[in-house]
């Protein structure tokens, strides 16, 4: 998918997920984590680049950016992160998406969730944790370390998930205990 394309259903998905979303050009711009989202796909394919970008220095200036943007938005998104189609990160504040976490599509992370690392990372060298499909994080919510959110499933809110979590599952607690959604 194009750029420009994916940016507009960056737009629509914050647009459809979010009743307090009015207009087209209002979400365009007050929704600091839109405004993160859309950062990073320009700064990951700067992450990404290879060739003379790469030689010339895109992984310096991705951080900056990002950098840049965590001051702007409050959301800090490493441009190593891989996020997947139609995230929504609701009102944002103190969002951090760590640099091996992988995103899936049709997620949704609220204010203050950590997609944090623990240690160096495991065989595959995985510090950061995965989120399947239509995962839903909660507000000041920590998922930490290579652990797999399954698909469709919730993590309460302020919930510390340390352990995979299956898929269709709600974890919450300190340590988060998972268990099926009913």
């Amino acid at each position: 998918m194009r750029l420009v394309a994916r940016l507009r259903e960056d737009l629509e998905t914050v647009r459809r997920r979010d009743p307090a979303a009015r207009g087209r050009l209002e979400t365009a711009l007050v929704y600091s984590g839109l405004h993160a989202v859309w950062a990073h796909r320009v700064t990951s394919r700067l992450w990404r680049a290879e060739g003379a970008p790469h030689l010339l220095g895109a992984r310096t200036l991705a951080r900056v950016v990002s950098q840049l943007t965590r001051t702007l938005t409050g959301v800090e998104i490493h441009p190593g992160a891989r996020l997947g189609r139609r995230l929504f990160i609701d009102h944002g504040m103190g969002v951090v998406i760590g640099e091996t976490a992988v995103v899936g599509d049709d997620c949704t992370l609220f204010h203050g969730v950590t997609l944090g690392g623990k240690g160096r990372g495991g065989a595959l060298g995985r510090r950061h944790p995965t989120l399947a499909d239509g995962v839903m994080i909660g507000a000041g919510a920590a998922v930490l370390g290579g652990v797999t959110v399954g698909a469709g499933s919730i993590v309460g809110a302020n919930a510390v998930v340390t352990r995979d979590v299956p898929p269709g599952s709600i974890a919450v607690g300190v340590p988060a205990v998972a268990r099926p959604r009913d």
